[in-house]
């Protein structure tokens, strides 16, 4: 009998253009050969040109959907993505304590790309005091790991600081995302009996208008590489790599930054498939 794939839950908001939140997500578990399953925590009005509407879902919503998710189900690894309001972080915050949860990401979502607030003052600080001592690691880009220190995250130095800072309050490991330096870098800051330990991640920086949701890919992959079994900096690099080929394979879509290519892998192999199908005898 074949094994079941590991399941990854998603907790995030839905993009109805698909290219971030739980579609997005469930894209690209899909392209990492897990299952995905999702509890929406906000809907939005969105599309490639820019969030017009954040609606939360009601937190009592959120955690039925959760304890029915848990109770069937054996979740081998959690995503947690943009929250919306301080009600909803309270309801994840609340059922993740109540669970002994291996391999929990958080993307700290602040804010869209296009400059939508997407979580109140109130919804930031808790999620600094319940979700971050939770999470295995925490995934921010520049501008998020400053809103949560108070420190500039302009360089590789800043970002060391800023991940130490998230170290004492309470992460146990920290990818600070570098997309808005001039090279693609990325820091990983992360504790082992011997202290803290930090490894750089560099790549060349893709010039592309199709980048909407990387963030969001980044995190969730680094999710299924932990949900498979692998290390964190294995499940790092593996993801910024997943991340960097997704917007070279992106297709032009919509008038504003549109999605990288979530499931890049299935249309190669199904070209593979078309140009050198088998013998029919």
């Amino acid at each position: 009998m074949t094994r079941p794939p590991p399941v990854v839950l998603s907790i995030a908001g839905f993009d109805p253009s698909s290219g971030a939140g739980v579609t997005a997500d469930i894209k690209t578990i899909a392209a990492h050969g897990c299952y995905g399953v999702a509890c929406i925590t906000a809907l939005t009005v969105q599309s490639t040109a820019g969030v017009r509407r954040v609606q939360p879902v009601e937190p009592a919503l959120v955690t039925e959907t959760l304890e029915e998710l848990a109770a069937d189900l054996e979740i081998a690894a959690v995503h947690i993505g943009m929250l919306g309001s301080e009600k909803v972080v309270r309801a994840v915050a609340d059922f993740l304590m109540d669970r002994d949860q291996e391999n929990i990401v958080l993307d700290p979502i602040l804010k869209s790309s296009s400059g939508a607030s997407l979580l109140d003052s109130t919804g930031v600080r808790l999620m600094s005091e319940k979700l971050l001592p939770l999470a295995t690691v925490v995934t921010p880009n520049g501008d998020e790991a400053s809103s949560l220190t108070a420190m500039p995250v302009t360089n590789v130095e800043q970002m060391r600081a800023a991940a130490a800072k998230l170290h004492t309050m309470g992460a146990a490991a920290v990818v600070i995302t570098g997309g808005h330096l001039e090279k693609a870098i990325d820091l990983l800051s992360f504790t082992t009996n011997r202290g803290i330990e930090q490894e750089i991640f560099k790549s060349d920086r893709q010039r592309s208008t199709s980048t909407h949701g990387t963030g969001c890919a980044f995190a969730t992959a680094v999710t299924c590489h932990l949900a498979q079994g692998r290390g964190l900096p294995e499940a790092v690099l593996l993801a910024k790599a997943y991340v960097s080929a997704a917007i070279v394979h992106a297709q032009p879509l919509g008038r504003g930054i549109g999605p990288v290519h979530h499931l890049y892998r299935m249309y190669q192999q199904r070209r593979t498939i078309i140009a050198d199908p088998e013998p029919v005898n």
